[in-house]
């Protein structure tokens, strides 16, 4: 597969990378043997971009992709995140450099590896400076821990006082035909600082695929129940546009979520999707769209089918935590 590179420091990734959460959480039971089987063979298809976080089943995530790839840590760029703390039902954003030190020791060790290949900042608690914390994270770098710096769901403003105390090598954010709010100023700020682009959710959660069930009829552990871009007449809303994304996709020969992740990878070599999937079947999907040249009329025509402020209800039920 194709090679795309994150930051100025040289971090080479897949094109297209495998966002490995809900193999352990959020979208219903996920069976562990289907799930080192998925990652396994994107390792074979050359897809070694993988990423998890230590709040993704509360730690199981990490253990998963560290038994996946015990045997074949060359071939994989792991990349891991702090910063969500859960207690319970509740979360807190927990920045602190006290806890970014030793939510890096833990994930290391569940991760069983030495170092962490890229290490994100999942999202920023204002209360602390971020200079303060990516301060913090820059001392991982200097003992070893960890290769390269990310930060998530961050404003321009952040990403420029971040950057001022160390490189940052990638800015996770959603980012999806459907979700396109960053190519205001957060894309031009990343680019700008060199900061590559890795795009969460490049399928919108399965919207842009045109298969996603009613919010009725998802699992009950299933956290789209609860987004109100997943629900009633936003749902029906969402999914007529993701029908003319189909229909284009249609015309090309592709599958809805090929054609969205085409769509993303044409926006820029320093963009790198990274959709999820527990599914062999729709990782070999995915894959394929790497592959895929979208020519200017197929460009215009998605963009038409989706202008950039036609979807509807916002990405979580409270988005006090992003953009900060």
């Amino acid at each position: 597969m194709e090679r795309r590179v994150l930051g100025r420091d040289g971090l080479e990734v897949s094109a297209l990378g495998l966002g490995c959460m809900g193999m352990s959480e959020f979208y219903g039971h996920g069976d562990e043997k289907e799930s080192v089987a998925v990652i396994h063979r994107a390792l074979d298809l050359g897809m070694n971009f993988l990423d998890t976080a230590d709040m993704y089943g509360r730690g199981t995530n990490e253990e998963l992709v560290g038994r996946a790839v015990k045997g074949r840590r060359d071939e994989a760029v792991v990349a891991t995140k702090f910063g969500v703390k859960r207690d319970g039902a509740s979360r807190t954003i927990e920045n602190s450099p006290e806890y970014i030190r030793a939510a890096c020791d833990a994930s290391l060790r569940r991760l069983g590896i030495d170092r962490i290949d890229l290490y994100y900042m999942h999202r920023r608690n204002p209360d602390v400076p971020i200079e303060e914390s990516v301060g913090a994270m820059a001392e991982l770098v200097e003992q070893g821990k960890v290769a390269h710096l990310g930060l998530s769901e961050v404003s321009a403003a952040t990403l420029r006082q971040a950057v001022a105390v160390h490189p940052i090598a990638a800015l996770q954010s959603e980012y999806s035909l459907f979700t396109r709010g960053l190519e205001a100023e957060i894309l031009p700020a990343a680019r700008e600082l060199g900061v590559g682009l890795v795009a969460y959710s490049p399928i919108s959660r399965g919207l842009l695929s045109g298969a996603m069930p009613g919010a009725g009829e998802l699992a009950d552990d299933d956290f789209r129940r609860h987004m109100p871009r997943y629900s009633g007449e936003n749902a029906e809303h969402n999914l007529a546009l993701a029908a003319a994304v189909k229909r284009v996709a249609d015309e090309a020969g592709m599958t809805a979520a090929q054609i969205s992740l085409a769509w993303l990878l044409a926006q820029g070599e320093d963009v790198v999707p990274i959709p999820g999937t527990k599914r062999l079947k729709y990782l070999e999907e995915n894959a394929a769209a790497a592959d895929l040249t979208l020519t200017p009329e197929q460009l215009d025509a998605l963009v038409r089918a989706v202008p950039a402020d036609a979807v509807r209800g916002t990405r979580y039920p409270s988005m006090n935590e992003v953009e900060r």
